[in-house]
């Protein structure tokens, strides 16, 4: 949908560009963030942004999907070492929450996209969905957690996290970006451990 540049210097304004939309979008909304607003905000031409662009939609795809890979990244790194499945949980919700702190254009985007860009933001959960339900079956083939259903458990465990997410970190827009206070993470992590681990065994 986009053009990939040719060149590092490519790399760098397509990325200005990206960068640039990401905050107009998010804080104007679609409608109200002009290609001439993000152009102005990349500092380039007209010209230049429809070198990479066809237009403002394709544009707005690729900055979900652009956020989606720096979020999907940051939760993977979050986990990264875990010994068992609990403290992948434990790693990959503390980087999901604290991307959301860092990212708070995250929640206006995925929201807008319901309306503007649908095929954008089923892409955004399905990639999310998929690495997860896949890394919750084999689990759950290892005996480690006990769920049903790891696609079902994993589309709940995700609701859960956007949710409590939107509450604390962004449910008040006057206020600045804040990190996921220590007690409302640590409540969560006992949700999901007596969700996931076998009767007998649960906290």
């Amino acid at each position: 949908m986009s053009t990939a540049p040719r060149t590092a210097r490519g790399e760098r304004t397509k990325a200005r560009i990206l960068a640039s939309a990401r905050t107009a979008f998010a804080s104007l909304g679609y409608h109200e963030a002009s290609i001439v607003k993000i152009t102005e905000g990349a500092g380039v031409a007209m010209g230049t942004f429809y070198l990479y662009f066809p237009g403002k939609a394709e544009l707005y795809h690729e900055v979900v999907v652009d956020l989606n890979r720096q979020l999907r990244n940051a939760m993977r790194a979050g986990s990264e070492g875990a010994t068992n499945r609990l403290d992948a949980e434990r790693g990959g919700f503390r980087a999901y929450f604290d991307f959301l702190t860092d990212h708070p254009e995250v929640y206006p985007l995925i929201r807008e996209a319901w309306f503007v860009a649908p095929d954008a933001m089923r892409t955004h959960y399905l990639r999310i969905f998929e690495g997860y339900a896949q890394a919750l079956a084999e689990a759950r083939s290892s005996g480690e957690i006990a769920v049903a259903d790891p696609e079902v458990a994993a589309w709940a465990l995700m609701g859960v996290g956007e949710v409590v997410g939107m509450r604390y970190l962004s449910w008040d827009a006057n206020q600045p970006p804040q990190r996921m206070p220590d007690d409302v993470f640590e409540h969560l992590m006992d949700f999901i451990t007596n969700a996931l681990l076998p009767r007998g065994e649960q906290a």
